[in-house]
């Protein structure tokens, strides 16, 4: 009878294995057909002007003034992808309609450089040396985020 038993516990784990592992592949075949079908991301334009400049820690806060759920994160990436450390991520319940680049550093031209990259926000001088940052974006209600691919 312990033999018995026994077969019977290696036939119920095979049977496990053998579905784990059929679950495993069907999944990894799902992923390389979305991967497939997604759209590329938005290319990011060879303007040098709509990015960080080259060699420099430019740090950005990017505020949501919006309504709109995940628009900072979207403009994260989006920043990102132009070389902008973006270190704090947050929302205000103040709402604006268009963008908003704040220079806190007193770099004019690393102001202009994020508000390109923003789809030509407006950009206003307001320095302020508590803060360790360089940049705050506001994100207004008129940007649109590019398309983006889904996160696995």
């Amino acid at each position: 009878m312990k033999i018995g038993r026994w077969i019977l516990a290696l036939l119920l784990l095979g049977v496990l294995a053998w579905g784990t592992a059929s679950r495993w592949t069907k999944r990894e075949a799902s992923r390389a057909t979305r991967a497939d079908t997604t759209p590329p991301a938005p290319k990011i334009p060879d303007d040098s002007t709509a990015r960080a400049p080259s060699g420099v820690r430019v740090r950005v806060q990017v505020v949501n003034a919006t309504t709109i759920n995940g628009l900072a994160r979207r403009a994260t990436r989006w920043l990102r992808d132009r070389g902008f450390d973006v270190v704090e991520i947050g929302t205000t319940r103040d709402r604006i309609d268009s963008s908003l680049v704040l220079d806190r550093s007193g770099h004019p031209d690393w102001a202009r450089r994020a508000a390109k990259a923003m789809g030509g926000a407006r950009v206003e001088s307001r320095p302020d040396s508590s803060r360790y940052l360089d940049l705050t974006v506001l994100v207004g209600r008129s940007w649109r985020p590019p398309a983006e691919t889904l996160d696995p």
